[in-house]
């Protein structure tokens, strides 16, 4: 989906004017900004503890007249409840029912054991020169589609090391159902191995499995070719979602807690993977070949947990997960499409209206969960913000929420590099808070449902991870969808072994720049 973003990426940086560089040469108003910030902080510190300072005096009027008391006023407390100890009796007997009720049915923790993400062999890295030339010699371009696919890589934010399937390295590629089948074993299969390896958790412990994969769904799904190859056992409740975007893999997930609410003592895993094999576009309709550009082969298997005894040595735990389907407006609907072109090749159509429309859809979803994550003087600030533009008729300049209150680290779905843009600038985040989505971009492309978890696992090899952080992952996808999950570290984090970033986390982050890099020099 994001694809269509990347397409209006690159081209910013534009020559500055002299009034850009003499203000840029200005040292800042620190009054200003010390003043603003720090009014700012103390009323977000102020309303955010509040009810802590209220109860404080309380409190302290309690210790006083607890000091005056006299003893035999105590004593013959002692003696009133001793003479009605039935009622005693009884009071705490339903306290400790209803404390028993409460935690019988009330919603389960769901705690993120483990994950692992797909880093595919060396073969198969694509780097710009040989796209290109593989593009030319397949001989299905005309020249301008050929030129367009050039300038959108140079402009994607992509790097020379992401991959793309066996069947599309040969000319000419070999996109059929058995090259596609083998592209889903080889990522699937891949992190489920490293799953189970990492966790020690064996397969026939396995209560549930969520699949999702947009573009290939064969027969037997991609959940029955999972328990075939790993011999789950025969009462598993599994599920094949498809046509769901870059966004399913927050579906997957909210699926699978809603599934562990109801079975107890369960381990559920989760597969979010995309595949190219069969839906590479051979045609040369400019808003399909984006896709081709950005898309890369990529897969991530995450194991959940409602065990209590799983809480000490889980990752992270769920907080909370809000989903915006914006299918029933048209526009919407349409704005990524796959069909037929005048020549009757399939693929997938970026509309023009994408970023807008993902704009729509991200403002409901912030909406939604601004209430459940910020503090409460950022809602505040909001709710004053609104109803002062309602009553001078929309002149009072919006207030966007402060998420960096909320949260320590963003997982923006790596769709594109103008989608990493734009949410950096409508959220106000720093670079730093977005560098895990343009480092994964980068290094890996457009995994689809799979890159916010190759974003976690840059997080984690970084080292920035510590007991206490909130990570919220956000991702886009066809329908038009915008879906998040938050989620709470339990500990410090370290990344699990043979993690993605394994390899080459030492060299990240890396400027991105535009136009073709060099070689290294094996591909040369």
């Amino acid at each position: 989906m994001e694809g269509g973003g990347a397409a209006g990426a690159g081209g910013r940086d534009q020559a500055s004017s002299p009034a850009q560089r003499r203000e840029s040469r200005r040292l800042p108003d620190f009054l200003q900004s010390v003043n603003l910030k720090y009014v700012k902080l103390g009323y977000h510190y102020l309303i955010t503890h509040l009810l802590t300072l209220l109860l404080i005096p309380l409190m302290v009027v309690i210790l006083l007249e607890a000091a005056q008391t006299d003893p035999n006023d105590l004593r013959q407390l002692w003696l009133h409840l001793q003479y009605n100890l039935v009622s005693v009796l009884v009071c705490s007997a339903f306290l400790v029912f209803g404390t028993t009720v409460y935690i019988m049915t009330g919603p389960r923790p769901v705690y993120l054991v483990d994950y692992a993400c797909y880093r595919p062999p060396p073969n198969l890295r694509v780097p710009f020169p040989r796209f290109m030339k593989h593009s030319q010699l397949c001989g299905e371009f005309n020249e301008s589609a050929l030129e367009f696919q050039r300038r959108i890589l140079e402009r994607s934010g992509l790097g020379q090391e992401t991959y793309l399937p066996s069947a599309l390295h040969y000319l000419p590629p070999r996109p059929s159902m058995a090259s596609a089948r083998e592209e889903a074993e080889e990522v699937m299969f891949g992190a489920l191995d490293a799953l189970f390896r990492n966790t020690g958790v064996k397969p026939k412990d396995i209560g549930i499995l969520v699949v999702n994969c947009s573009l290939f769904n064969p027969t037997p799904s991609l959940s029955a070719m999972i328990v075939n190859r790993y011999k789950f056992r025969g009462n598993i409740k599994s599920f094949n979602l498809g046509g769901m975007g870059c966004s399913a893999g927050v579906i997957s997930i909210d699926l699978a807690r809603d599934l562990l609410q109801i079975h107890r003592s369960t381990y559920a895993v989760v597969v979010s993977t995309e595949n190219i094999t069969q839906n590479w576009y051979f045609g040369n309709r400019k808003s399909m070949l984006i896709p081709n550009c950005l898309f890369r082969v990529g897969a991530a298997a995450m194991l959940l947990s409602n065990r209590s005894a799983d809480r000490w040595r889980a990752k992270y735990k769920l907080v909370h997960v809000v989903r915006t389907h914006r299918g029933a407006d048209d526009r919407a609907f349409r704005c990524v499409y796959q069909e037929q072109d005048d020549a009757g090749k399939v693929g997938v159509s970026l509309s023009k209206d994408l970023m807008a429309i993902a704009g729509e859809a991200l403002k409901i979803n912030i909406t939604t969960l601004g209430p459940l994550v910020l503090p409460i003087s950022e809602q505040l600030l909001f709710f004053a913000t609104l109803v002062a533009k309602k009553l001078f008729n929309g002149k009072v300049k919006p207030y966007i929420p402060d998420f960096k209150l909320a949260f320590e680290h963003f997982c923006i779905h790596a769709g594109g590099r103008a989608v990493i843009d734009e949410l950096e600038k409508n959220l106000q985040l720093r670079p730093d808070h977005v560098e895990a989505s343009r480092m994964t971009l980068h290094r890996f492309g457009n995994t689809s449902s799979s890159s916010i978890w190759y974003e976690l696992a840059y997080t984690e090899a970084k080292g920035r991870m510590r007991k206490g952080h909130r990570v919220w992952q956000i991702a886009f996808g066809s329908g038009f969808k915008c879906n998040s999950a938050v989620w709470q570290a339990l500990c410090n984090v370290k990344p699990s072994p043979d993690g993605p970033w394994e390899d080459c986390i030492h060299r990240y982050p890396v400027e991105i720049v535009d136009g073709f890099p060099p070689q290294p020099p094996h591909e040369q």
